[in-house]
């Protein structure tokens, strides 16, 4: 009798079988609600003022800091790769405490910019403003008697990213956390003529361990202290969404967080929450541990790192700034083929 009814249970037809759907790779891919492709794609560049070869960054494997005369190779194999879009960085020849190398007319980001816009006027060229790069304490700001002071660094800032536009620049994205520097970057760049130059805000930018292979790679790390008292503090989401409102209001154009991987309720969070574009920096410690462990064969790198990003875009982000870009959009290639 029990043999019986087992055996009739398992003949019963099921109403709900998910399963018929995952049975054939075609399928799946017929069913499937979030694609990555290398448009989704901003790939970060360093620039070294001070190389004539490229140097290579000893913590993120496969990326290096590039001389000017390295930047035509690297444009062409982005270009190549279809993907739409580079954020800059510049390590400058020399460092100061007014960061005057970062507003200057001939700082690296301004050369790599005129030249970027000569070898591929088309590709979407974002810079990011900041001024850690350029102090010669490492601070994102102007420091007095151990403080870093919001207001003074906001025209440092504006000054950067007008000379930024100035060069060619679409994009500036301002990364240093300092209150009320959308608005002052936005009426800057108004005020000299650049109306089209959009922004792209760092708006939720954490104070992240996630950061060193990057400093590492922009010779960046604050000489004393830390960055939490202007980077958010890690465990606030809340917080998060009200910086991200308060770059809107100040004429944001795009809105960014930072860290990706670690951060992915809050990127769902601001997709649910508003309506602008939004960008995800899946930043140089989440390339950094998938690289180092696919090296030593823990994991199969490939497809970590594209699980990784379908996850980002997953959770709502429109922008994915990864490292991972050129690779990525080689594997998606070899994979539609």
């Amino acid at each position: 009798m029990t043999t019986r009814l087992v055996e009739t249970a398992a003949k019963t037809p099921t109403a709900e079988r998910p399963r018929r759907l995952r049975r054939l790779q075609s399928l799946r891919m017929l069913l499937r609600e979030t694609a990555i492709s290398p448009s989704d794609f901003t790939y970060p560049i360093f620039v070294d003022q001070r190389l004539a070869v490229p140097r290579p960054i000893l913590s993120m494997p496969g990326i290096s800091r590039l001389s000017l005369s390295d930047l035509r190779k690297e444009v062409m194999e982005v270009v190549d790769a279809k993907i739409p879009a580079v954020l800059l960085f510049g390590l400058p020849s020399r460092k100061d405490s007014q960061a005057t190398e970062a507003y200057a007319n001939d700082g690296i980001v301004q050369q790599s910019v005129r030249a970027i816009k000569k070898i591929e006027p088309e590709l979407v060229v974002v810079t990011d403003v900041c001024l850690c790069e350029y102090t010669d304490h490492g601070h994102c700001g102007i420091v007095r008697a151990g403080t870093i002071l919001n207001d003074e660094t906001l025209r440092l800032l504006a000054k950067t990213a007008v000379s930024h536009a100035e060069a060619g620049a679409d994009m500036v994205a301002p990364s240093a956390m300092m209150d009320g520097q959308v608005k002052a970057i936005r009426s800057a760049l108004d005020e000299a003529g650049y109306y089209d130059t959009a922004i792209m805000s760092y708006s939720a930018k954490y104070a992240s361990s996630f950061y060193a292979p990057f400093r590492e790679a922009a010779e960046s790390s604050p000489l004393w202290g830390d960055r939490r008292t202007y980077q958010m503090d890690t465990p606030n989401r809340r917080e998060a969404l009200r910086e991200i409102a308060l770059d809107i209001e100040q004429g944001a154009d795009i809105l960014m967080v930072k860290p990706a991987l670690s951060y992915l309720d809050v990127i769902r969070e601001a997709r649910d929450r508003f309506d602008l574009p939004l960008a995800a920096y899946n930043v140089s410690g989440e390339y950094a541990m998938i690289k180092a462990a696919g090296e030593r064969g823990w994991l199969d790198a490939r497809s970590i790192a594209l699980e990784v990003l379908t996850a980002i875009k997953r959770a709502g982000a429109d922008i994915i700034i990864t490292y991972f870009a050129k690779e990525a959009a080689r594997w998606l290639q070899e994979t539609n083929r």
